[in-house]
């Protein structure tokens, strides 16, 4: 659901063509589907490590690609509004959203899943789920791009806080 909101957010005000779509959808789907099997094959050894700080590493990402999209929607004209999905801001917007999947993994590995058939169900469905997000507010035309990419970014940050706070059992 991270990967949805973050797509709906990306594309809000922006019609993504379709190689970004499936760009997007294939970055999040691979890291989402990849982090578990991660998790698994490293084992507990790092659980404590890792998922202590993963919800810092998620908010920082988010916060940050948010913070940006919301201070470059004020200096942008208004034909030049739209969300570079350049290969950085993709691995980091699929890092964000995929490293509470990496503890998730170690979880796997401890309970005896099936780690093949978990990468195939996971990896499919985020990848639909993403292209669903990224080509839902294209029936949404009636936000102004500048202020859609500040709800974007908005929506980011959010996503982001509320990882945080659920890790910091605020949530």
């Amino acid at each position: 659901m991270d990967c949805f909101a973050v797509a709906v957010g990306i594309s809000l005000g922006q019609r993504l063509p379709w190689r970004k779509v499936l760009q997007l959808a294939l970055f999040f789907g691979l890291f989402q589907g990849v982090m578990p099997v991660i998790g698994w094959v490293v084992g507990g050894s790092l659980r404590e490590m890792i998922s202590s700080v993963d919800h810092w590493i998620a908010f920082a990402l988010l916060a940050f690609i948010g913070g940006k999209m919301i201070l470059e929607s004020f200096g942008k004209k208004e034909d030049e509004k739209n969300i570079s999905l350049t290969i950085p801001v993709l691995i980091s917007l699929s890092l964000a959203t995929s490293i509470d999947a990496l503890v998730t993994g170690l979880g796997f590995g401890m309970i005896g899943v099936n780690i093949l058939e978990a990468l195939i169900i996971i990896v499919v469905i985020t990848f639909l789920v993403t292209i669903t997000g990224a080509k839902l507010p294209e029936k949404t035309t009636f936000i102004p791009a500048a202020w859609a990419e500040r709800l974007g970014g908005v929506v980011l940050i959010l996503i982001g806080l509320k990882i945080l706070l659920e890790h910091l059992g605020i949530w």
